[in-house]
Parts: structure tokens; sequence; C-alpha cells
């Protein structure tokens, strides 16, 4: 136990360092990958999925095709457990937004969706009815060397 705590303690310490020239390090900090945890009630899949399909892709193209981020993926959980998500969503990006390109992301994206915040406020409070957000969780990608 105590090992695997060193081990992690010492690649986050890599991974936050500045590289140094005699860097040993095989890998490099790649894209933060955004993993959201969705519940869905039985009998809800078609229409959560066709939420997804329509309203959640138009955005997620949308924030493609403007480079805010590189990729994302809809992973289902075939052999769930009791308490595991239905689905994961998956959002890579390659950095985070100060608060003046936030700003000008969000009103670029709500001209895109054309809605309103009450609009995204209402969709979710609908979908809430039969989908639960469980959590979430912030990774970091780690990627080879050329």
């Amino acid at each position: 136990m105590l090992k695997a705590a060193v081990l992690a303690a010492t690649l986050s310490f890599a991974c936050a360092t500045p590289a140094f020239a005699d860097d040993p390090w095989p890998n490099e900090e790649g894209d933060y990958v955004q993993v959201g945890m969705i519940s869905v009630e039985d009998g809800h899949d078609l229409e959560y999925m066709t939420h997804m399909a329509g309203q959640w892709r138009k955005g997620q193209d949308f924030a493609v095709a403007q480079g805010w981020i590189t990729s994302y993926e809809i992973l289902v959980n075939l052999n769930k457990r009791p308490g595991e998500p239905d689905y994961y969503l998956i959002t890579r990006f390659p950095r985070f937004a100060d608060k003046a390109e936030a700003k000008k992301r969000d009103e670029a994206y709500d001209a895109h969706m054309k809605m309103t915040v009450a609009d995204a406020q209402a969709g979710s409070a609908a979908r809430a009815k039969y989908r639960t957000v469980m959590g979430s969780q912030m990774l970091r990608a780690l990627v080879w060397k050329k």
C-alpha cells in the first residue's frame, strides 16, 4: 500500500514539475479528461440518448470546431453493478479557459445553441426526472514522448 502511495506521489510530482534538461520520464502531460457519470431510470434510455444525439451532440461538435475540446464520447456500462452509472460522458480538452475566455465561450455557445440560461436550466430540470448526475472525475492523460 505504501509503495503504491509513493509511486502515485512520484508520478504526480513528475507531472507537475517543469521539464528538466535531463528529464528521464518517457511521457508528458496530454489533454485533461472530464468524466461525467450518469444514471438513467429504467425505460428512459432512448429518451436520454435522443437528447444526447441532439442538443448535447450539437454543443459538443461546436466546441470541437472552436478548438475548445479535442474530442468527446459516450461509454455505456455493459456490466453495471449496483451503485454504478449507466453512462460515462468523456470530454477531452487541452487547457482551461481563463475568466475572459470563458465568458466569450459562453456567449458563443448560447448563440450557437439558440438558448438562454433559463432554457438550459429548464431542459436540465426536465431530464432530472429520469437522469441522475452521479458525479465526475477530472483526469489528465499521459502521452508518450516522441
